[in-house]
């Protein structure tokens, strides 16, 4: 009898013991093994059971009869409904393909094949995700080993009220995304907020107006910071923004704007050096006063006043010279390309295409237009082939080889093979967001200099022969980033078609279920015009079957 408070069980048995330890150390082994070994043990313990299980009622010689018997009554209409289907369902599969291929660069199947099924059979091991394919704003020390993959402020930028919101209304569609537009919330944020803001409640205010995601709302709340305090220069930077509706509205609103940033400034400038905090805020109203004074100078070159845009512009680069990782010499060389001073925009080169300073499209292609305009007004094809070309030629020449090696997307803008879009808030350097942006406001300096557009035409296509592999390995620049596909889709708008370099050959599921289709559909249209010489051909490729049945059914 067993003890009061036991479980009623006896002595262990030495042998259970043994076996018991002996099956412990087999599942210890087949846990350790490797993942493959673990599903080929698998597969093998399956197959014998599904041996043992099955080995008397399977019958396979009496089943391979009955499916001989079944196969030797099919008709030609079977056949060509067969092959119909297939021609049918492997034509949706490929056009799902393309679809997927062309929005999203691509393959659906090999996709789920490497993101599903690859680990589900011990493909690959447990690793962390990789890191993002692109950043913006200050994340640049993720990618310290891509720097061309940093997302930045298109120094061009249009009006969202005055200019955005009217191409809205117009056409009905969406120039900016919400990707884009959430960095600017984020450029705002770091520009024109600071520690200090919970001290004045119009600040506070426009701490929440940056961060809400309905314009109305933003616009509400501007007018409430006013209306705590009249000399709130953010509200009226949003206003300009969102709220006008014109140029000329947006510069009124910018004027008041800039008379209260100004008073603002010399009063953060008196006090900077008291604390932390009033260093940051002397920081916050440093960016409003040049922010305010740069879109200034852009709603001045908007409505013609060129040279005063000019003045304006080259007087902020001299208060702030620290500030130019703002790229105001962008706007500057835009401006002063609009008058043909030429010579300044030499200037301008010999002071930022410096190979200490990031590049950009403006620089790369403002420079071969230069170049360019010494030679293209005389320069042809024919007569280059015969005698050579000059120095001055082949300067150019270079020149221009240099700019699509920085951005391959730009040439077709410019030669009007692919349709502009709006700009988008923020670019990706070499990549075609920035093309879109360069080409939309440069595309008349080069139609305005006869034969440029002639001499790009007949030499940017030569830069890909220097560069075959161009993520490998570059000429002047770095090796083209891999990552610019993805950033300028989030950028662009659904509606444009997104320019990819190097171009992406067809990927295999692509071919696979193109042939695949092709094939199913010959099978159907011969089955339809010679019905029993196919079923002669089809029963002919199964051993044991005689042809009969012929007869169309």
């Amino acid at each position: 009898m067993a003890e009061g408070g036991g479980s009623g069980r006896g002595p262990p048995c030495p042998g259970a013991d043994a076996a018991l330890r002996r099956w412990e150390q087999l599942r210890r082994r087949v846990t350790a093994a490797a993942p493959w070994a673990r599903g080929l043990l698998a597969v093998a313990a399956g197959l014998g059971l599904f041996y043992l299980v099955l080995r008397v009622p399977l019958r396979l010689r009496d089943s391979l009869a009955a499916v001989t018997m079944f196969l030797s009554t099919l008709t030609p209409k079977f056949y060509f409904a067969l092959t119909v289907t297939s021609s049918f369902i492997s034509g949706l599969i490929f056009v799902f393909e393309w679809w997927h291929f062309r929005k999203y660069g691509t393959s659906f199947i090999e996709q789920v094949s490497v993101s599903h099924l690859r680990p589900l059979i011990g493909g690959v091991e447990n690793s962390p995700p990789a890191p993002a394919a692109f950043s913006a704003g200050e994340n640049e020390t993720s990618r310290q080993n891509m720097p061309e993959c940093k997302v930045w402020r298109n120094p061009l930028n249009l009006f969202r009220g005055a200019e955005y919101s009217r191409y809205m209304w117009v056409t009905g569609k969406e120039p900016l995304t919400y990707y884009d537009m959430n960095l600017s919330a984020q450029d705002h944020q770091n520009f024109f907020t600071c520690d200090t803001d919970a001290l004045r409640p119009s600040d506070t205010v426009m701490q929440k107006a940056w961060r809400e995601r309905n314009p109305q709302a933003r616009i509400k709340a501007a007018h409430q910071a006013l209306e705590l305090n009249n000399d709130c220069a953010t509200a009226y930077v949003l206003l300009a923004e969102e709220e006008a509706t014109t140029i000329v509205d947006a510069e009124r609103y910018f004027k008041q704007a800039l008379k209260a940033g100004e008073m603002i400034y010399r009063k953060s400038q008196n006090c900077h050096s008291q604390s932390p905090q009033h260093e940051a805020q002397l920081r916050r109203d440093t960016n409003v006063l040049v922010y305010v004074k740069r879109r200034l100078a852009m709603c001045a070159r908007k409505l013609g006043r060129i040279r005063e845009a000019v003045k304006m512009m080259r007087d902020l680069m001299k208060e702030f010279p620290l500030l130019s990782m703002l790229n105001i010499h962008e706007n500057l060389l835009e401006a002063l390309l609009e008058l043909q001073a030429y010579a300044d925009v030499q200037a301008v080169l010999a002071k930022y295409d410096d190979i200490s300073l990031p590049k950009s499209a403006a620089i790369c292609y403002t420079a071969a237009l230069l170049k360019a305009r010494a030679v293209s007004e005389r320069f042809s094809p024919e007569t280059a082939s015969k005698r050579g070309l000059s120095t001055a030629e082949i300067n150019a020449v270079e020149a221009i080889h240099r700019a699509v090696e920085f951005n391959p997307h730009v040439p077709k803008y410019l030669l009007e093979m692919k349709s502009l879009v709006l700009p988008p808030e923020h670019i990706l350097k070499r990549g075609d967001s920035e093309a879109v942006a360069y080409a939309f406001f440069h595309l008349q300096h080069w139609k305005r200099i006869e034969g440029a557009l002639n001499l790009l035409h007949c030499t940017w296509e030569g830069t890909f022969r220097m560069i075959p592999y161009p993520l490998e390995k570059g000429h002047l620049f770095y090796p083209y980033p891999s990552c610019t596909e993805t950033a300028d889709r989030e950028l662009l708008p659904t509606f444009h078609e997104v320019s990819v370099y190097p171009q992406k050959e067809l990927p295999f599921f692509i071919h696979f279920t193109a042939g695949l289709c092709s094939f199913s559909a010959m099978l159907a249209l011969l089955t339809h015009q010679f019905p029993e010489l196919m079923v002669v051909f089809a029963k002919a490729r199964v051993p044991g079957l005689s042809p009969c049945c012929l007869n169309y059914r």
